[in-house]
């Protein structure tokens, strides 16, 4: 069996719970959804899921951008084991916030054997678009035009993505956005971190388009626990969206410790990059239900057990990302 035929057969594993668990409902068709919410319709959207669930989303913000603009928490579940999504540090990555949106839809609003029995297992926390200032501009950067900054551009901003160092506390974290993210995280002390982003358009060997990359942390301080858990994660991941109709490959991640992937993972936790390509418009519905499919699987997997079953090695087994098409960006995410 090839390694993608693996990742395809890998969701049957996770439909196979540990422990015994409702079936998830089956979903028919697909809706279409906005994929670049307003700062307004994003908080319009929020605070709807939190009405209709009756409690069972519920929405805060963890601090304000530069400008004022509200960074967002949404969270479901009250379970013991926690995970953290991460969406949109870079401002003009926008597709993980609309499916971070339809993943709180599908777990938070209902009440079936299903969802009660996920929300019981596992506790969701979502920064949702964690740039707003960089989205209002459609950069990859927050909004500090008087920086010089180390990791960013200067007359712009931060980049968001290099300012997670564990070292750096978050009281003194020049990018504003990450020092929130920092904060939000000591509080939260998730077991799982995904961090969605977007990424250039690249082939396989075989010439085939690439629709997203994953990757683990890679600096060499992180523990083996930690990378073993992470290595799992992407691999979930992986076969969700491959599941879905993707293909997926390794993301060429660097080790700085300031990238959230790498961080994270020194201070314990699982950490994943997603990276989903920006592929032409006609596919970006696609593509938000592949990242919306891989919070589902990372959670389902985490609340019934088998995503700690999977072999960590087969995460090496993912194909390695191929050749960029056209114009690829050369500062992809991380």
């Amino acid at each position: 069996m090839s390694a993608l035929s693996a990742f395809l057969v890998l969701p049957a594993l996770l439909a196979a719970p540990a422990q015994a668990a409702p079936a998830p409902e089956q979903q028919g068709g697909h809706r279409w959804v906005d994929p670049r919410p307003s700062t307004a319709k994003l908080a319009f959207e929020l605070h709807k899921l939190r009405l209709f669930s009756r409690g069972a989303v519920q929405v805060s913000p963890i601090g304000r951008s530069n400008e004022g603009r509200p960074v967002w928490s949404a969270r479901v579940g009250h379970g013991p084991l926690r995970i953290l999504y991460l969406t949109q540090q870079h401002g003009n990555e926008p597709l993980g916030t609309p499916a971070a949106l339809e993943f709180l839809r599908e777990t938070g609003l209902g009440n079936s054997p299903y969802q009660r029995w996920l929300r019981s297992r596992v506790t969701v926390d979502i920064v949702v678009r964690a740039n707003p200032d960089g989205h209002e501009r459609n950069w990859r950067y927050n909004y500090a035009p008087e920086a010089d900054p180390e990791f960013g551009e200067p007359g712009k901003g931060y980049d968001i993505n290099r300012y997670h160092n564990p070292e750096l506390a978050p009281e003194d974290n020049p990018a504003t956005e990450a020092g929130l993210i920092q904060r939000h995280y000591a509080g939260f002390q998730p077991d799982i971190v995904v961090d969605y982003h977007m990424q250039g358009r690249y082939r396989d060997d075989a010439g085939r388009e690439l629709t997203g990359s994953v990757k683990w942390p890679t600096h060499p301080e992180v523990a083996e626990r930690a990378v073993t858990l992470s290595k799992q994660v992407t691999v979930v991941a992986a076969a969700a969206m491959n599941a879905a109709g993707g293909n997926i490959s390794q993301y060429p991640g660097g080790n700085y410790q300031g990238i959230a992937r790498n961080a994270y993972g020194l201070r314990g936790s699982g950490s994943v990059l997603v990276e989903l390509s920006a592929m032409p418009a006609e596919h970006e519905q696609a593509q938000i239900r592949r990242a919306t499919h891989a919070m589902l699987a990372v959670a389902r997997g985490t609340a019934n057990g088998s995503l700690r079953k999977i072999d960590p090695e087969a995460a090496e087994r993912i194909p390695p990302r191929g050749e960029p098409i056209g114009a690829a960006r050369t500062a992809d995410s991380a």
